[in-house]
């Protein structure tokens, strides 16, 4: 292949992720704003708007309906913060476990992560303390972030062969901790039946009642877990190549799996702490963009954190509208529905070719 048809393929890649990084960066803004509009208390858009600008100093205030006001900035605001970060830790950390198993159908629960999470929130309600304090923040996410990072060490510890790291033992290590930790959680629901319907409602996903009280609570762990990946994109391109090929190019292959694995742990820990757990995101957002975009981890990475967010927090409007009573469902389910035809249709194009 000539240098000049490399240079027009990596001048077409840069356009096209130039042209998706506009339209999801608009996409996003436009998308705080108009789901601001839904739930039980219908918001006009032009009060949205003008809330907003009241709130930036632009426009007086004192015309405005209060009560829409602490609906927007105290309910829907916090919500729609907390989705797009949940969303864009699932669909980032997805990418990051793809690149490190080398397989684009692994996602945040492969290595069991997410249901260390749901067992860790499991047994805080089944003692009782789901409402209980410390330091300000309510001990179920922490519970549930610690499930998460224990899930994570036992996997790693019989996924160590000679000091090593090895990628089929640690898929198969995750298999079995999430059968065990799965088993786990049954039982608890059936030792205590009050604490069943709670035990169901978390492991389903869900933002109702979070706030921005979740909001700080994830952050540093959702960033932290950010910054990690995105400072190894290109060892996950290497690593794409392969064990001996990625040593060949200079890295340190146990090292930046271990890092990239306590990154992407972090991730998913810190979303499914505050947000139970939601399938599908970390499965179906990375699988897509990488067909259109193609496998180069670092735009993948940043178009990845973008289509997530917006994926989920349209899910989560969806999962408060979606029934007549104003009652709400759990956006795990929501996910769960759209992701899983969505996904073997994308299958079934890309064996036909529609798709690149």
């Amino acid at each position: 292949m000539s240098r000049e048809i490399i240079y027009q393929q990596e001048a077409q890649a840069a356009r096209r992720f130039g042209y998706c990084l506009a339209g999801l960066g608009a996409a996003a803004i436009l998308s705080i704003l108009l789901a601001c509009m839904f739930g039980r208390l219908p918001i006009p858009l032009a009060a949205v708007v003008q809330t907003f600008l009241a709130k930036a100093g632009l426009i007086q205030a004192g015309t405005l309906n209060q009560t829409w006001q602490e609906v927007i900035f105290q309910i829907r605001l916090s919500r729609i913060c907390l989705s797009l970060l949940v969303g864009m830790s699932l669909a980032v950390a997805g990418t990051a476990f793809q690149g490190i198993l080398r397989n684009p159908l692994a996602d945040p629960f492969t290595l069991g992560v997410s249901t260390g999470a749901a067992c860790g929130a499991s047994v805080a309600i089944f003692m009782g303390l789901a409402a209980k304090t410390a330091f300000g923040m309510g001990l179920l996410p922490m519970a549930a972030l610690a499930g998460a990072m224990a899930a994570l060490a036992a996997v790693m510890a019989p996924g160590r062969i000679n000091g090593r790291l090895q990628r089929d033992t640690m898929v198969l290590a995750g298999i079995v901790v999430s059968i065990f930790l799965s088993a786990l959680i049954s039982l608890l629901k059936s030792l205590d039946e009050e604490s069943v319907s709670s035990i169901v409602f978390w492991v389903m996903g869900s933002f109702q009642g979070r706030g921005w009280s979740q909001v700080l609570f994830a952050s540093p762990y959702i960033i932290a877990g950010l910054v990690i990946v995105g400072l190894n994109a290109r060892e996950l391109d290497l690593l794409a190549l392969g064990e001996m090929q990625a040593r060949q190019m200079g890295v340190e292959v146990d090292q930046a799996r271990r890092r990239l694995l306590i990154g992407a742990s972090l991730l998913t820990a810190g979303a499914v702490a505050v947000s139970g757990i939601i399938g599908f995101v970390g499965l179906v957002v990375p699988h897509l963009l990488r067909m259109l975009i193609g496998a180069e981890h670092r735009p993948l990475l940043i178009l990845s954190a973008l289509l997530g967010g917006l994926a989920l927090l349209w899910s989560d409007v969806l999962a408060r509208v979606i029934l007549p009573g104003g009652e709400e469902l759990p956006v795990g389910v929501v996910t769960a529905i759209l992701g899983g035809p969505f996904f073997c249709l994308l299958l079934k194009k890309r064996r036909e070719g529609e798709i690149l």
